[in-house]
């Protein structure tokens, strides 16, 4: 019994250990969250009014651009997975997955065929570990995300659409899967088109009641489309990372909260079992003690 003992204080102790190491995990994604909602906010203006002036521009320049320009009969689409680069985050990442699998299936369905661009170490794992081919995988930034990345990333998708048909590498469509954070409890899997261009929902789109503004082009509309288009493609991809990385960090502190509390409860049916055990063995060393005494009080009765 007393080895059984020990065993349940080294595995209260265990659990203690790594009750503190989840709980300082909660505190530390509770304090980033703080700081990935306010870039998150920060954000939103310049993508709002950017998305405006595009808005405005595309509609009211009758200018046929490259990335406003829809293929009669699109073949293939490139799709972007936005996932986290560390786990213990629950659920996230795979609900990003499954979001992009029924988007792939969605795509096949429709005829084309699909180049995937990864963000986060998490989609990398899941692609190489199935043996599935991607073009391209940036990581090492999923929980603190900057606008150069978002560029780098924002320039390969467009110079792959801006390819003609039948060229290596070449995709008449762009699509953006990411989680979007719309508070501390709920994070949605969300998939959006980003190329050709089209004023997509969210925070930074314009209220329908709203007038789009009146542009005088120079030195041409076309010209002015090249310059914002791309702007507008970077901005849109760096607000998807900045959401995720609010949603990965939400996501995190809730997986990390339920793991403390599970350790507790843990601990304290292990504390009861071995309480039980020190008891039981207590038990049984009385009982063995009295029955020493008794069998000698027998035998010197015998002698007697």
């Amino acid at each position: 019994m007393a080895v059984s003992l020990r065993e349940y204080r080294a595995r209260i102790k265990s659990t203690e250990s790594m009750k503190k190491i989840t709980r300082a995990m909660e505190l530390i994604a509770a304090s980033r969250i703080i700081k990935a909602q306010q870039r998150a906010q920060a954000a939103a203006p310049y993508a709002r009014e950017l998305t405006r002036a595009v808005s405005a521009v595309a509609t009211f320049s009758n200018v046929d651009h490259p990335l406003t320009r829809e293929e009669e009969n699109p073949k293939k689409a490139a799709v972007l997975v936005i996932t986290s680069d560390r786990g213990l985050a629950g659920a996230y990442s795979s609900s990003v997955i499954k979001e992009t699998e029924r988007l792939a299936e969605r795509l096949r369905a429709e005829g084309k065929e699909i180049d995937f661009y990864l963000a986060g170490r998490k989609a990398e794992a899941y692609f190489r570990f199935r043996n599935r081919p991607f073009v391209k995988a940036w990581t090492g930034f999923s929980d603190q995300p900057t606008y150069d990345k978002a560029a780098e990333i924002g320039a390969a998708l467009i110079e792959a659409f801006l390819k003609e048909q039948g060229e290596d590498g070449d995709v008449d469509e762009v699509h953006v899967v990411y989680t979007r954070f719309r508070s501390m409890l709920t994070q949605e899997p969300t998939a959006i088109r980003l190329l050709p261009l089209e004023v997509v929902e969210g925070e930074e789109a314009p209220d329908e009641s709203e007038l789009l503004p009146l542009y005088e082009f120079e030195p041409s509309a076309a010209e002015v489309l090249d310059g914002l288009l791309p702007q507008y493609v970077q901005s849109r991809i760096f607000y998807c990372l900045l959401q995720a990385a609010a949603s990965e960090l939400a996501a995190r502190q809730k997986a990390m909260k339920s793991a403390t509390d599970n350790a507790e409860e843990l601990i304290k049916k292990l504390t009861r079992i071995a309480n039980q055990a020190r008891q039981a063995g207590i038990t049984q060393e009385i009982s063995e003690i009295v029955g020493g005494v008794n069998a000698l009080a027998d035998a010197q009765a015998a002698n007697d």
